[in-house]
């Protein structure tokens, strides 16, 4: 990416602080689902595919609770 005024700058600036917005929130989502089985800095450390997968696997798992009628929480 080539920025080229301080508009561009502070366009990029903004784009990565909701990325890291995003992240912070992925990694605490994945904390609270799993009740405390994976700390906030490991769920922090853990890659795109890994968290892709565990939202996956949350997101069956409340598919299911939500067909079988059993409480979630």
């Amino acid at each position: 990416m080539t920025l080229r005024s301080d508009q561009d700058v502070l366009a990029y600036l903004d784009q990565l602080e909701k990325e890291a917005k995003a992240l912070k929130n992925e990694a605490l989502q994945i904390c609270w689902y799993m009740r405390g089985s994976i700390s906030y800095d490991q769920s922090m450390l853990l890659g795109a595919q890994d968290r892709e997968i565990i939202a996956k696997i949350i997101k069956e798992n409340l598919e299911t609770t939500k067909k079988s009628g059993l409480p979630f929480f």
